[in-house]
């Protein structure tokens, strides 16, 4: 209904403008004497030409371009119906009258008359919508390749005449596609908007019957949602096109639409989820002007913490990391992106409880983000006296150490593999979440926090890069169950929202779960990346191996006795569940690793079991200590 009411209203503009520009015409060329000489016919001329050119410019499509967007092409257009209407109403007043009382001076002034008065204010409108004149003279690439563009916002209107500008573009529009199909049939600085709810195939169809063949779809980044991406990459495999998409509007240093680039369409386009918004400025009051401590700096997540608490304006950042490789990586990027930052890299193993407390000691951090852990599930298993002396001692001498060096809050990154698991791993993770649970509901110490949440895109050794691997090796794909699922966020997004939550007033011992969205099916992603890749997967072939020791089908974000409740920020939520008393759970742990030390795996599986009943692994398997 909004279109065609825009429609309306532009209509009644022109042919209102067309009467007027009719007797603007008559006066210039009459003076004062048009009131004598004309005035027999001036209501009625001006009732007909306004008629005339209001078919007109119906006909030739005037009125589906947008005011917001009006450029050269837009005036060419109107040109043409201008010197169109007064052509016909020549010829009318001809066979009426043979034009003996009219001027035929006039019709030249008229003309003049008419786009003035139409294409006036539309150039007007926009150049106050953009601020000057700089976008309205700009000149069409004829040798671009052709494009066809998903989405009819500012996005595209801007990718739009970024490759109208220069001729050396390397593309050219050829037609809009609206998903909504609210716009179809208007058009954006000359190109044709094709209605697109029905599904891709038809407009693509209809903009390639109107000119050159699309040879790629081009995503904006308004309409890049993660279910339309995947509509998309099933339209252009069916018509032999690529996909990419322009840059963000935010982001202008790197933007494509301004560079008259177009990007690849990334992995995490392909989410079933929305980007959460996050509360900067609580968050910048958490972390500026504190002396910040991130274990695990090397790894995914640690690392993402530090260039995000980096550009808060930490007073220090002590970057503690086991590997001497990940730690210079993240170590230079740091000192190149934030030189003026006080920090510290710090080689150290959190297994090591006297050295991690002298460390302490010497930093004096106001806030510690416990990222550290073994994560690789197959490995854990086949190592689970290493993964519980890290995963469970090495949070539990960060969390000592955090009570003896007088921190004030303490974020344990925590995983959905902890809920009801599968895998050593998982249970171990559950066990150092009801540590830091036990001993911030012991109180007298620093806030404990613990954050909770599924898989992140592209951190070492998940299933994203192991795709890349494979498709950069021609393939096939392995992919462990046709139908396994796993929640996923980007890892931007992820540690945006640790940071989010750790800002959040609450009592010590909370335990906060993402919002992860949908879980996506790993078969369908690996489908999509192999599309990504201009492949099919015909030609690169998937290959289901079998689930691998102590992983599950499905991962869940939550307890059965777990009750979530939102916060004060979106994408994060509150998890009240099971209490555990220090009293209890601490001595078990402790004999936990003793078990695990003198590598007794047996004894130890069975004390996590003892502790976890939920702990549910595979069948008995052969294991080294």
């Amino acid at each position: 209904m909004a279109r065609f009411s825009r429609s309306h209203v532009t209509a009644a503009h022109d042919v209102v403008m067309a009467a007027l520009s009719f007797v603007l015409a008559l006066y210039l060329r009459l003076g004062e004497g048009m009131w004598t000489h004309a005035r027999a016919y001036v209501l009625e001329g001006a009732l007909l030409f306004a008629a005339i050119a209001g078919v007109v410019f119906l006909g030739t499509g005037v009125y589906r371009s947008t005011w917001r967007y009006a450029s050269l092409p837009d005036v060419f257009a109107l040109a043409r119906g201008a010197a169109l209407t007064v052509l016909v109403f020549l010829a009318v007043v001809f066979l009426w009258s043979r034009v003996e009382d009219y001027p035929r001076s006039a019709l030249v002034i008229n003309w003049f008359a008419l786009m003035t008065l139409t294409g006036g204010p539309r150039l007007l409108y926009r150049i106050v919508k953009d601020g000057g004149p700089a976008h309205v003279l700009e000149r069409l690439n004829p040798d671009a390749i052709p494009v066809a563009i998903l989405g009819v916002g500012d996005e595209a209107e801007q990718f739009a005449r970024a490759m109208s500008r220069d001729r050396d573009a390397p593309y050219a529009v050829a037609g809009m596609i609206d998903p909504s199909g609210r716009r179809a049939g208007q058009r954006i600085r000359g190109v044709a908007v094709h209605d697109g709810s029905g599904g891709l195939d038809r407009p693509l169809d209809a903009i390639r019957r109107r000119g050159p063949r699309p040879r790629r779809l081009v995503l904006t980044d308004g309409d890049g949602r993660p279910d339309r991406v995947r509509e998309a990459l099933e339209a252009v495999e069916r018509h032999g096109m690529t996909l990419s998409r322009v840059g963000r509007l935010t982001d202008f240093s790197d933007s494509a639409a301004v560079a008259g680039e177009v990007r690849p369409v990334a992995v995490e386009d392909l989410l079933g989820r929305a980007q959460t918004a996050v509360d900067r400025t609580a968050v910048s009051r958490l972390i500026a002007g504190r002396r910040i401590l991130v274990t695990g700096a090397g790894g995914t997540i640690g690392g993402e913490l530090a260039r995000q608490i980096a550009a808060l304006g930490p007073a220090r950042l002590t970057l503690a990391e086991l590997s001497e490789v990940a730690l210079y990586e993240i170590d230079m990027e740091i000192a190149r992106r934030f030189a003026d930052l006080p920090r510290r890299a710090m080689l150290r193993d959190i297994r090591d409880r006297e050295r991690l407390e002298r460390a302490f000691a010497q930093e004096r951090p106001d806030i510690v983000f416990h990222a550290a852990a073994l994560k690789h599930v197959p490995l854990a298993e086949a190592n689970p006296n290493e993964c519980v002396l890290t995963n469970v001692g090495g949070t539990m001498n960060v969390a000592d150490a955090c009570r003896g060096a007088g921190v004030a809050t303490m974020v344990l990154i925590s995983t959905d593999k902890a809920v009801n698991p599968s895998s050593v791993m998982g249970a171990t993770k559950r066990l150092a979440e009801l540590y830091v649970q036990a001993l911030g509901r012991a109180g007298g110490g620093p806030r404990f926090a613990t954050v909770r949440f599924g898989n992140v895109l592209g951190s070492a050794g998940s299933v994203v890069p192991l795709f890349q691997k494979q498709l950069a090796e021609g393939g096939p794909l392995t992919v462990t169950h046709r139908d396994m699922t796993r929640f996923m966020m980007t890892v931007r997004e992820a540690v945006e929202l640790v940071l989010q939550a750790s800002a959040l007033d609450g009592a010590s011992g909370d335990l906060f779960v993402l919002d992860m969205g949908e879980p996506v099916r790993i078969h369908d992603l690996a489908l999509q990346m192999i599309r990504l890749a201009g492949r099919t997967p015909d030609d690169v072939g998937v290959v289901f191996t079998g689930p691998r020791p102590g992983e599950k089908m499905r991962e869940e974000l939550v307890y059965g006795d777990e009750t979530l409740t939102p916060t004060a920020r979106a994408g994060v939520n509150a998890a009240a569940g099971r209490h555990t008393d220090l009293a209890d759970i601490e001595p078990r742990l402790r004999v936990l690793l003793d078990r695990a030390r003198v590598g007794d795996a047996g004894e130890a599986l069975a004390l996590i079991r003892a502790i976890v009943p939920e702990f549910a692994p595979a069948a008995a398997r052969a294991r080294r200590a």
